[in-house]
């Protein structure tokens, strides 16, 4: 059993990566449906917290379906980490999360996320500021390192563990490789098997198959393994690949009535959440996804990431429904 603090994940937990503007509460609601394990949110401005911005308190919305459910947070400032911490306490949490990864250049700039990975000592400064300030288990997603010259991981693990963090998800790749590449997981195994090391330790990167995932678990032995982009408009991922571990055999692939159900829902939840302008304009990115391999999509895709009317929208999913229902993709 792996466990987080008192958080119990099953035997080998598959987690929802925090991806920003992605994972929101819609999005999370449809993974968690299908297989998710833990889920974070976006990652959340310490600072913009702390200045009571909006975006940045909207993201701390969270609900009793998603649980266990971790709130991330990144920032550069001591200070601003242990106040930021407090506010998400109060919101009760299952555990707060530290965004040590984030490879995007104003992020970085502020010397957050995966900036932090050139000076490991400001990295447990930040980590301690987190544990003094909250009741609740604190983890950390990192990277392998700032570049190829600076690949530190192992003293990142290690020192994180000593000042109090309780699990440890790694991007198999540096900062400076961005995405691309591929995501190198065997400095996350080494991770895993270095003795000194008791925290579970998720690995994330690449993860696009059950195949591929059951190959990361018994090459490297992981505790669990987070998943992102392969999960976007394909939640159905998560069970694919619990039911592959369990029985060596495929789940028959989501039909389009799956599709269109799925993507209705987090449709309408977006609608919910948001309200009905954004919630429709922030569901576009989604669309291309859920329709992935359908023929001669092209009119429906315009007519998904264009129109405004809810009601459009949903006449338009019925269509596809009716037009592929004897399309297997």
């Amino acid at each position: 059993m792996v466990k987080i603090g008192s958080i119990e994940l099953g035997e080998f937990p598959l987690l929802l990566a925090p991806m920003e503007d992605v994972s929101d509460p819609p999005f999370r609601f449809v993974c968690k449906q299908h297989g998710a394990d833990l889920m974070y949110t976006e990652f959340i401005s310490s600072e913009g917290l702390i200045r009571h911005a909006i975006k940045s308190k909207q993201k701390l919305d969270i609900f009793d379906y998603e649980r266990p459910v971790g709130i991330q947070i990144f920032g550069g400032d001591e200070e601003a980490m242990a106040m930021a911490t407090e506010i998400v306490d109060a919101v009760n949490p299952d555990l707060v999360d530290i965004n040590f990864g984030c490879p995007v250049k104003k992020v970085v700039c502020k010397g957050a996320g995966a900036g932090v990975l050139k000076d490991v000592d400001l990295m447990v400064r930040l980590t301690k500021a987190v544990v003094k300030s909250t009741r609740l288990p604190v983890t950390v997603k990192t990277r392998l390192g700032w570049d190829e010259s600076c690949i530190n991981i192992m003293e990142v693990a290690e020192r994180l563990q000593d000042v109090g963090v309780q699990a440890l998800s790694i991007h198999g790749r540096t900062r400076a490789q961005l995405y691309k590449g591929s995501a190198d997981w065997t400095l996350i195994g080494e991770v895993k098997n270095n003795p000194r090391i008791r925290i579970p330790i998720f690995g994330n990167g690449d993860v696009d198959s059950p195949e591929k995932a059951l190959e990361l678990k018994n090459r490297f032995g992981v505790d669990g393994i987070m998943i992102g982009r392969a999960s976007i408009g394909y939640p159905w991922v998560f069970n694919e690949i619990k039911h592959f571990m369990k029985t060596g055999t495929h789940l028959a692939a989501p039909t389009i009535n799956d599709r269109v159900n799925v993507c209705r829902t987090h449709l309408q939840k977006s609608v919910e959440w948001k309200g009905e302008k954004i919630g429709i304009v922030e569901m576009r990115r989604h669309y291309t996804n859920y329709f992935k391999g359908l023929p001669n999509f092209k009119e429906y895709r315009m007519i998904l990431v264009t129109n405004e009317s809810l009601e459009i929208l949903f006449a338009t999913l019925e269509e596809i429904r009716e037009r592929y229902a004897e399309v297997r993709v």
